[in-house]
């Protein structure tokens, strides 16, 4: 999971946006009154996924668990516990089919004090919660948030973590390759960073520039720290070109 920034809704989409969530309270701003008239809203959820698409990473990829699979506009407040917040965008977060019917299923855990224990990547940084090890490509929760966040979106299944160990040795290979032509002033150094940024599971990635120098030369072979070291002086962590 990585951090994504909102993009402002345009002043047509929050009129319509709005005119929705009063269909809402008329309707008894109830649970079912929100998933009727999101059922019917086909104009708000078009502009609303145009939108997410705008902030997705890379193919419309997954905000949760950064796999190609981002399909589902979730709303990240469950309608079952805030069904006025079904056309407010900010609630609104690309998910895959997994992450948000398939172990999601409207959970929304809460802690004592009634903050979300889930991490919104639109809002806040995950790694302020979540570490992902990559000598086993597995997120460990470091917060209570972090903990609760891999259970209800899997962020740990199989599938995720066997792709995030082919993205880790590809990874490697591309920052060799960005790092030659980098060095050559070969134009084409900014393609390759584009393509890896724009690749799955960038999280890998992220992870890799987060580290510890100590723990680098432990966890990422010799031939791929000088590339790792130059990317972070082009970059840094923040990745944005």
């Amino acid at each position: 999971m990585i951090r994504l920034q909102r993009v402002p809704a345009p002043r047509k989409t929050e009129v319509l946006l709005d005119r929705w969530t009063a269909r809402v309270q008329a309707a008894g701003a109830s649970s079912e009154a929100a998933r009727a008239e999101w059922k019917k809203a086909k104009a708000p959820r078009r502009h609303v996924k145009a939108l997410l698409d705008l902030m997705a990473h890379g193919a419309m990829r997954c905000m949760f668990c950064d796999d190609s699979l981002g399909t589902d506009i979730d709303h990240f407040q469950p309608l079952d516990c805030a069904p006025l917040r079904a056309f407010v965008w900010v609630n609104h977060v690309l998910a895959c089919g997994w992450c948000n019917s398939g172990n999601k299923q409207g959970r929304y855990p809460l802690a004592a004090d009634g903050t979300c224990l889930l991490i919104d990547p639109t809002a806040e940084e995950p790694a302020d919660h979540l570490t992902l090890r990559l000598t086993s490509c597995l997120y460990e929760g470091r917060t209570d948030k972090g903990r609760k966040s891999i259970e209800v979106f899997g962020l740990n299944r199989s599938d995720l973590v066997e792709g995030r160990v082919r993205a880790f040795a590809n990874a490697c290979v591309w920052l060799e390759g960005w790092h030659k032509r980098h060095v050559d002033g070969d134009p084409s150094a900014d393609n390759k960073a584009r393509a890896l940024l724009d690749s799955p599971f960038v999280d890998v990635v992220y992870a890799m520039t987060r580290l510890d120098p100590d723990i680098a030369d432990v966890v990422i072979e010799q031939r791929t720290l000088p590339a790792l070291a130059h990317w972070r002086s082009v970059y840094g962590t923040a990745l944005a070109l």
